[in-house]
């Protein structure tokens, strides 16, 4: 039985389908000519819902506990289970039931490469199937080597030699999401007990000029599948996106086992893995960080790099590639030895780079050559579009419009929705449509409208049209000429119903009065709706079949409805029915709406809530309850970003409540926090002084589950994070902050300005002149002081980005710099210092307080504008790629908050001297005035009149804290 591209929106239980016939993913239809073949959909009798039924779905975002002791106040914590499936797979059986599932619905089944790949993607049954027309549809388990990642061994989550299962569905058939749930279910996963969720989680290797869209697949918040739509690769737009679906079995195991170190996963009856596989990670790892010869591995590089051009001019791709697959890893060892500075990365990168692109291109020219061994994709018919009813009644009736997609990014439903709250009224006010309220709402699975009294038709107009001039109407003795007959019938009216009138200039023409009784609104909108859809516009946006429509994810279904009257338009290939999908995990995932009345009530019997604001409000409720049965609090501070992207992450919140050893504690609590917030998208737990973290988190699932089950497995992602970071922060521990300065040397921060390293001592070697500057001028004598601690505090302020911590958590920069900085002993000033020196790193953050920390954050911003104006990177209107506009904004508002009095002109000079290209009077002139626009945006965000600003600016903009005082006067005398 092959599913692929089968009509079936639940997804099929592996049990339903495993004995079925198999159906090759590549043959032909019998009806297609022998080079223009696409996938077989399944017959007729196949096509019914799969699927099991669902527990009843609640109407509100319940807080779930799980049924085990209490721990106080009432609260309850999972209970533990040895893992998340009983009766779990070995690896081993694991991948047996991945291979004969895939099978099943049609996949062929490939092996893994015979060389070494960082991953799935990187065997030739992806990277260079996906190009080209040809059908592919593959799975194939590949071990990925990924020499950074070397532990010996030691960390229990991490290995240098990791196993993927990838699987490749080329052209996407309509329901990979579906079908992957039901992969899961042949893992023994019970879908509507744990907890899945699509995530956003886009996938670029400007390396290989390859770039897709997609998410993370979580379960019970363990990432456990990558899930991609190519777009690209080799530097060429696919003919075809293809889905690449990357399972993570490791993880997977070690989730479905209930072990927490991966040498303790069964591989096979009697056996573990670590039985089979730990002395080759010890002794690889030790190859790998220890004793591979640079020098030997740089020859390595050059003799496949002429290898792989040689067998390019042989016109051989598949052995030319495969050279670029060792090129590849030869510069990962190199790599995870330390021995690739910026110049040498930039010139491999080059090198693989333009590989890359020459193997692809001449891949795509041979099978052209070949006449596509496997035949063509097909072009999906698109619907015909049809004609609405006509209405049963000519009372308003509610109007509703759902654009049905698979999971959008958080950031994608809010802009979609901003723009259709914008773009409905106003294209019922084009039509003429009276109306009474509009609701725009969205979920990651659907936009909504919701128009109240839509009119049954447009209002009638009448309009005064001008005809041709009077003498071109009519003939000399008054009849009408062709000219008028045709004005008439393109306007409706009879010759003897128009009129003569002399205009301004005194030429006389002749008119008629238009009147337009308007048509049915089910009909207008029926041909305005595909335009409405199709101007939505993301940051990103992505192909998905064969029509040329972008959109931010695939589109699934539209359902549109006016009182009972479908509006049956087409786009993207899709036509509008009355037809909505509710949980994946449904009994009924397909749900009939009789009325657009109904829509809302049928959303809600199904416990989705599409309120954005609703559903906002109730998870935060049940958050601080939640928090509250434990003696916490939850912070303020996550009532924004977090609780909004949490919102636009699910549509039938529950919130869950998981715990986590108190022996973490001992790690920086700001770690821990970021851990959970920035990573799981866990609402932490503070003891109610809002200073002490408890362990306690609290988690937001989509939809009826198992509150035990997905408690626990949350609980064992969080450890196994929280292990990675304790890991990561004792390595830390083992030398000083100062160590790690040097190794910012092998960080580029711009081309033509060096690195990290070269951009850290420009900033300490800026600090001495500010603090001059700024203690002449008068009232600031005593800045002169803080000259000591602000060079001591610039020369460490980038070190911690070379730290392992910051490396795998960026948003701790600063912040993990102060903590290393006590724990080396050095005194507070100094220590504060490098902290302040990162801020503000958002909208809204704190600001440099003490002076040496206003000094190098000045100083550090400063350098960045001046280097960067000179090397030609100044921020555009469409682009600013170094965030140059956050950090001019941020030092102004600095030196405003803190009163500092300080000449951007002189600044700008002293720091144009440290430069390592040179800048010119022009760039100078540019930087300040970039400086100026910002500061008048400052001062105006205060409240300022612009006109006030505008006045004070032209006069003291060259000191930012003066300027901001005038307007600030001004503003106390009413002007």
């Amino acid at each position: 039985m092959n599913l692929l591209g089968a009509p079936i929106r639940g997804f099929a239980p592996f049990k339903q389908h495993k004995h079925g016939s198999q159906l090759h993913a590549l043959k032909q239809s019998a009806a297609q000519p022998p080079r223009s073949s696409s996938l077989v959909a399944a017959p007729p009798a196949t096509r019914s819902l799969l699927i099991c039924a669902a527990a009843a779905v609640p109407a509100a975002a319940p807080v779930v506990e799980a049924p085990s002791a209490a721990i106080g106040n009432g609260i309850v914590a999972a209970t533990q289970r040895s893992g998340l499936v009983q009766d779990a797979p070995t690896f081993q059986e694991a991948i047996a039931k991945l291979q004969e599932y895939w099978a099943s619905v049609g996949c062929a089944i490939w092996l893994p490469h015979n060389t070494e790949v960082g991953a799935g993607t990187m065997n030739p049954a992806t990277f260079l199937r996906v190009l080209g027309p040809e059908p592919w549809n593959v799975a194939y388990a590949e071990p990925s080597i990924r020499p950074d990642d070397s532990r010996y061994g030691d960390n229990p989550n991490r290995l240098q030699r990791h196993t993927q299962f990838q699987v490749i569905l080329k052209p996407d058939p309509g329901n990979a999401q579906e079908l992957y749930l039901g992969s899961l279910e042949a893992l023994g996963i019970d879908t509507k007990v744990h907890d899945v969720r699509f995530v956003e989680d886009n996938w670029e290797s400007p390396v290989l000029g390859a770039w897709g869209l997609g998410w993370e697949v979580w379960l019970d918040g363990m990432e456990v599948t990558q899930f991609t739509y190519f777009q690209q690769a080799g530097g060429r737009a696919l003919d075809a996106p293809a889905v690449e679906i990357t399972y993570g079995l490791e993880r997977i195991l070690m989730a479905l086992q209930g072990v927490t170190n991966f040498k303790d996963i069964r591989y096979s009856p009697g056996v573990t893995y670590g039985e089979m596989f730990y002395q080759n990670e010890y002794e690889m790892s030790r190859y790998n960080l220890d004793e591979a010869d640079v020098a030997d591995q740089r020859i390595r590089f050059e003799l496949y790099d002429k290898e792989a051009r040689r067998l390019l001019a042989k016109r051989l791709p598949i052995p030319a590639y495969d050279h670029l697959l060792k090129l590849s890893h030869t510069f990962n060892i190199m790599d995870a030895r330390g021995a690739v500075g910026v110049t040498e990365r930039a010139d491999c990168f080059a090198t693989l780079r333009g590989l890359a692109r020459e193997i692809t291109g001449l891949w795509v020219l041979r099978r052209e050559e070949l006449e596509h061994p496997l035949g063509t994709i097909t072009a999906p018919a698109s619907p015909v579009p049809g004609r609405p009813a006509v209405p049963s009644s000519l009372e308003p009736r509610t109007f509703v419009l759902e654009i049905g997609t698979e999971e959008l990014p958080p950031d994608d439903v809010v802009a979609a929705v901003n723009q259709l709250r914008e773009r409905v009224p106003a294209l019922l006010s084009k039509l003429r449509l009276t109306y009474g309220a509009v609701h725009v709402e969205g979920t990651p699975r659907r936009l909504a409208v919701v128009v109240e009294g839509l009119a049954a038709r447009q209002a009638s107009e009448e309009a005064k049209v001008r005809g041709p001039p009077a003498k071109q109407a009519f003939t000399a003795d008054g009849s009408p000429t062709k000219a008028l007959e045709g004005f008439c019938r393109k306007n409706g009216v009879d010759v003897a119903s128009v009129t003569r009138e002399v205009d301004g200039k005194g030429v006389e023409y002749v008119y008629a009065v238009v009147r337009d009784a308007g048509r049915a609104a089910a009909e207008v909108l029926t041909d305005e709706l595909p335009a409405l859809v199709g101007g939505l516009s993301f940051k990103k946006s992505m192909r998905w079949n064969g029509l040329g429509i972008s959109f931010s994810r695939p589109m699934r279904w539209l359902l549109a409805l006016h009182g009972d009257t479908v509006l049956p338009f087409v786009y993207g290939g899709l036509k509008a029915a009355n037809v909505t999908r509710v949980l994946r995990n449904a009994a009924a995932p397909e749900v009939a709406v009789a009325s657009a009345e109904g829509y809302l009530p049928a959303l809600a019997s199904a416990g989705i809530s599409p309120s954005g604001t609703g559903r906002a409000e109730a998870i935060w409720r049940d958050v601080a309850a939640a928090a509250a049965k434990v003696g916490g609090t939850v912070p303020e501070s996550t009532r924004g970003d977090l609780l909004e992207e949490v919102t636009n992450l699910v549509e039938s919140p529950t919130v869950v409540m998981g715990s986590f050893s108190s022996d973490f504690l001992a790690l920086p609590s700001e770690v821990l926090v970021m851990v959970m917030r920035k990573h799981q998208r866990y609402f932490p737990v503070f003891a109610p002084d809002g200073k002490s973290l408890m362990p306690y988190f609290i988690t937001v699932a989509n939809g009826p589950v198992d509150p035990a089950v997905v408690a626990a497995g949350n609980e064992a992602v969080l450890r196994a994070r929280f292990e990675d970071a304790s890991f990561f922060y004792r390595e830390d521990l083992k030398q000083p902050l100062f160590a790690f300065r040097p190794k910012l040397s092998g960080t580029t921060f711009q081309k033509e300005l060096g690195s990290l390293l070269d951009k850290a001592v420009r900033v300490e070697h800026l600090v001495a002149p500010l603090a001059s500057a700024i203690s002449e001028r008068p009232g600031q004598a005593l800045w002169a002081d803080s000259r000591e601690v602000a060079c001591e505090a610039a020369n460490l302020c980038k070190a911690d980005l070379a730290t392992s911590t910051v490396m795998e958590m960026t948003a701790l920069a600063g912040t993990m710099g102060r903590h290393y900085a006590y724990k080396q002993g050095l005194s507070a000033a100094v220590a504060e210092a490098i902290f302040e020196a990162a801020l503000p790193r958002f909208a809204g953050d704190l600001l440099p307080s003490s002076p040496p920390g206003v000094l190098v954050a000045v100083a550090d911003r400063l350098d960045s504008l001046v280097g960067l104006f000179a090397a030609g990177c100044a921020p555009t209107a469409a682009a600013d790629p170094y965030g140059l506009r956050r950090a001019a904004y941020g030092m102004l508002q600095t030196l405003v908050t803190n009163k500092v009095s300080l000449s951007l002109r002189s600044a700008i000079a002293a720091t144009a001297q440290l430069q390592p290209i040179s800048v010119s009077d022009s760039v100078k002139s540019d930087v300040l005035s970039y400086l100026n626009g910002r500061l008048e945006q400052l001062l105006s965000d205060g409240g300022a009149p612009v006109e006030v600003v505008r006045a004070v600016l032209a006069e003291r903009a060259d000191d930012p804290a003066l300027a901001a005082a005038t307007v600030e006067q001004l503003k106390v005398r009413g002007l």
